[in-house]
């Protein structure tokens, strides 16, 4: 044992003999591979969800995503007592235990998933930055009629004329959309309520978007970069997530904090604890809707190149046996507390903004919402003493903290997992080059994905990420790999339970969703019906 882990065991007993106050403090001190987790999950995916869930339904389904998050650290904490107990990397052991094939297809589902979710983030920070911009453009030039606006057609001389509007970033399409942190340039997918590009922008609006993707891009690839040197680079890569972590938590909290009057305290409590089970109405396919919405969370707030990059970044902080528990308290202070938090937050904020319809004015309380604008809250957060602009400028802050986290952890991911599928050396060199190869999701700032690439990386993405969780089940308790470590008695098997359960949700949440955007797309229902 080398001096530096026998001082840290020794840190690690004086601090479990603490009380839990102290305790905790001297834990997050030491914590780190959890801000992986958590800033790859604070994404684009987890806005949108959080955005619709609030809007549609209110503090009705703030108990989902503990719910969810809490089923997927169970996951993890058999993960991490596996890779902690054999201090082994799984890549290698994983394949030799069980299929090489199914490790195989963990490790290239983790590439897939890394590459295309890049290209939502990099979308949600072009939007997010052209909203910004918006605020500052100029007034919008008269016309001669104020009920025409940009994109319809006006007579002039016995022509049809397009209106223009030279000042806007991006153009409006003369067709039905869903707009999403773009002002028009991102549509919604009916299907799977996830972003889908568009390209309708000006050449300001090409500007502004390559300009912030490059901003991004730049900023990530120094905090990777340095997370590849190791030492000084991780801690330097580790306060970088806490700075970002930090930075939405703050902008979503003064989301709220703007709107503290309106908050009702009653209603929080009874969303945290389910009082309301799963919302709905008299009509039985809103409320297939609702249960289809609630099911795809608790299955998804876990994505399958979490499950990749947990045990590597565990033993790149040389971690082993005697940093379990540590391991436990990470999970629960850097990973499940600030997804909690911040998605917490945001749905309050759909609440106490005005876009969840509380009273059901418009008839659309406790609907599925995937048609609504989430900038649009940033407007409603005007108070007596703040204007738009800078309401839109806290939450779009909120927006580039969630997609920096999000973008570096995809790169730090992909670096581990391209050693492992080449079996190279984990070198500086390597882990760089690697690291880079989801950064074509950059193009992700005007463009979206060829729909083959898509439909390819759910069908495995989605589906691995079950077998993932299967093989971790097994090999938690499979006493010849790591012995004792299976754990015994009650507790052994209350957390078997809750695994299974993690299981069950992973797999229901991965039937909906290769339904949606693998058979629906392939072979759309209407289309089915017809040929029926």
């Amino acid at each position: 044992m080398s001096d530096k882990l026998t001082q840290e065991t020794q840190l690690l007993r004086e601090i479990a003999s603490r009380p839990p106050i102290p305790r905790a403090f001297g834990y997050i001190k030491l914590t780190g591979p959890g801000l992986l987790q958590s800033a790859m999950t604070l994404g684009a995916g987890s806005a949108a969800a959080s955005v619709v869930a609030g809007a549609s339904f209110g503090y009705k389904l703030l108990w989902v995503q503990p719910v969810a998050m809490f089923l997927g650290i169970m996951m993890f904490i058999a993960l991490g007592n596996i890779v902690l107990t054999t201090k082994e990397r799984p890549y290698k052991g994983f394949m030799r235990e069980l299929s090489i094939i199914l490790v195989f297809l963990w490790a290239l589902g983790t590439v897939m998933a890394s590459v295309i979710w890049h290209f939502p983030q990099y979308g949600l920070a072009a939007g997010a930055a052209r909203s910004i911009v918006l605020e500052f453009a100029p007034a919008k030039p008269p016309v001669e009629d104020e009920s025409l606006i940009k994109g319809e057609w006006k007579m002039v001389d016995g022509k049809k004329v397009e209106v223009q509007d030279n000042w806007k970033l991006v153009q409006d399409e003369r067709v039905p959309q869903r707009s999403w942190f773009g002002l028009g340039s991102v549509i919604i997918d009916d299907k799977t309520g996830e972003p889908k590009m568009t390209t309708q922008f000006t050449p300001f609006g090409y500007g502004v978007s390559f300009g912030a993707g490059l901003l991004i891009l730049l900023i990530n690839i120094t905090v990777v970069f340095n997370y590849g040197r190791g030492g000084v680079g991780i801690r330097i890569y580790e306060w970088f997530l806490r700075c970002m972590i930090a930075l939405v938590f703050l902008t979503f909290l003064m989301v709220v904090f703007l709107n503290f009057h309106r908050i009702e305290w009653l209603e929080i409590g009874k969303g945290f604890i389910g009082w309301y089970g799963i919302p709905g109405n008299d009509d039985p396919a809103e409320y297939a809707r609702t249960i289809t919405m609630v099911l795809v969370m608790l299955g998804a707030a876990v994505g399958i190149n979490m499950t990749f990059m947990y045990p590597y970044s565990l033993l790149k902080k040389g971690w082993g046996p005697e940093h379990k528990t540590l391991a436990k308290w990470d999970l629960g202070m850097t990973m499940f507390l600030p997804f909690v938090v911040i998605t917490s937050l945001i749905m309050i904020g759909m609440t106490v903004s005005g876009i969840y319809d509380v009273n059901n004015v418009h008839g659309l309380r406790d609907l599925v919402r995937t048609g609504l604008q989430p900038l649009e809250a940033a407007k409603a957060l005007e108070a007596g003493w703040i204007s738009q602009r800078v309401a839109t400028i806290i939450f779009c802050c909120g927006l580039f903290g969630m997609t920096c986290g999000a973008i570096s952890a995809h790169m730090t991911c992909c670096g581990f997992v391209m050693c492992e599928m080449l079996g190279l050396e984990h070198s500086t060199r390597n882990f760089r080059i690697f690291a880079l190869t989801p950064s074509i999701g950059f193009f992700g700032v005007v463009v979206g994905l060829p729909l083959w690439f898509p439909i390819a990386a759910s069908a495995v993405c989605l589906t691995m990420l079950p077998v993932a969780y299967l093989i971790f089940l097994i090999l938690s308790n499979k006493r010849s790999y790591i012995g004792d470590a299976v754990g015994k008695g009650l507790s052994r098997e209350i957390f078997n339970v809750l695994l299974v359960i993690a299981l069950l949700m992973a797999s229901i949440g991965a039937f909906i969703n290769v339904k949606a955007r693998v058979s629906d797309v392939l072979f759309p229902p209407s289309v089915q019906k017809k040929a029926d």
